[in-house]
């Protein structure tokens, strides 16, 4: 298996258990969860426990967006999901929805990101979010999200060793 894999996909497409998939002869994971808690959310937390009930037993937890300590130190394959959720929640710290002339601040974390997963010793994947062939957002901020988006996956992607898109429950790997 490639040291680094991207998996895109639209929601619900099957992205996650592509990326699981990979990993799933290996006992000694780390699943980097970026999409934090919602606790009034009952919807949210059913998929929570979706996925903890398909992850190995002996796989680790980590719930952070803070990514970067991750892929600069040694240690177990990552499963990194998802950088959709790591950007929606760089955008909330940095208040980005309310001010998207900042975007150039995120731009440089991206950058910061991707240059750590191009650097780093372990093994990953990441889950991410193809939003780009839709319509054109109406709201400012949400454009530039779509926009950011887009930057992301391509930066992580030109990085990786393997790139793949799921769609419908069928996944293609991408040259």
């Amino acid at each position: 298996m490639p040291d680094r894999t991207l998996v895109l996909g639209g929601a619900r497409s099957g992205k996650s258990l592509v990326a699981e998939r990979l990993f799933a002869d290996l006992p000694d994971v780390v699943y980097v969860a970026t999409g934090g808690q919602d606790a009034g959310s009952r919807e949210w937390a059913a998929r929570i426990a979706q996925h903890r009930a398909r992850r190995p037993a002996s796989w680790g937890l980590i719930e952070t967006t803070d990514l970067i300590p991750l892929l600069e130190s040694s240690g177990p394959p990552l499963l990194i999901d998802c950088l959709t959720l790591w950007l929606s929640q760089t955008m909330d710290a940095l208040q980005i929805w309310t001010n998207p002339g900042r975007a150039d601040v995120v731009s440089r974390q991206i950058a910061a990101l991707t240059a750590a997963w191009a650097g780093t010793s372990r093994r990953v994947v990441a889950v991410s979010n193809e939003i780009g062939g839709g319509i054109v957002p109406a709201e400012h901020g949400t454009r530039v999200f779509r926009d950011l988006m887009g930057h992301l996956n391509t930066s992580i992607s030109l990085a990786s060793d393997e790139v793949f898109y799921s769609i419908a429950g069928r996944t293609l790997r991408l040259t």
